[in-house]
């Protein structure tokens, strides 16, 4: 399936100078976002996932229908203050600002297998961030999921060679 045919291209969101790369086309066609949700299960059930992770809040939007059809858990990555126990954190930078991020201390089990999902790679700042809490808490970042890849922007590097990714649309 042609993905970018679902994607607007909005300039100077949220400030100037930034392409923001709008899915909600993409969510709100049946078919195309089945369809990239089936693309995202087939690569969880390839590296063997466990437990679905996804930053708030686009990384919901994908991540969770791929847990429920895998018949497996979603642990939502937030923003301060969202979450209601106790937490484990970590800052970080984005392409335009910094940000931190929150998981239940008690979201991931020593040794699970996580495959992290979002809606978009770009500095890899936030899927980074997403690893490290995973870590901390002992899981085994198994793989990384997105709808986009911005290549310009080498968030790969930032994930690591090791780590498996899949991504369904690719942006030079």
């Amino acid at each position: 399936m042609d993905y970018k045919k679902y994607i607007a291209d909005i300039e100077g969101f949220p400030k100037e100078g930034i392409l923001f790369r709008d899915i909600t086309p993409l969510m709100a066609d049946g078919k195309a976002f089945h369809t990239a949700c089936d693309e995202m299960i087939a690569f969880a059930k390839e590296v063997k996932a466990c437990v679905i992770v996804g930053p708030e809040s686009r990384g919901f939007i994908f991540g969770c229908p791929v847990a429920y059809q895998l018949g497996i858990g979603f642990v939502p990555v937030r923003k301060p203050g969202k979450l209601p126990r106790k937490t484990v954190s970590v800052s970080y930078d984005l392409e335009y600002g910094s940000n931190e991020l929150h998981v239940h201390a008690d979201g991931i089990t020593k040794g699970q297998r996580v495959l992290i999902i979002d809606d978009l790679l770009a500095t890899g700042g936030t899927v980074r961030a997403t690893m490290d809490i995973v870590k901390q808490l002992g899981g085994e970042v198994v793989g990384c999921a997105f709808l986009i890849e911005l290549k310009d922007l080498n968030g790969r590097a930032a994930i690591g060679a090791q780590t498996p990714v899949k991504t369904l649309i690719s942006y030079e």
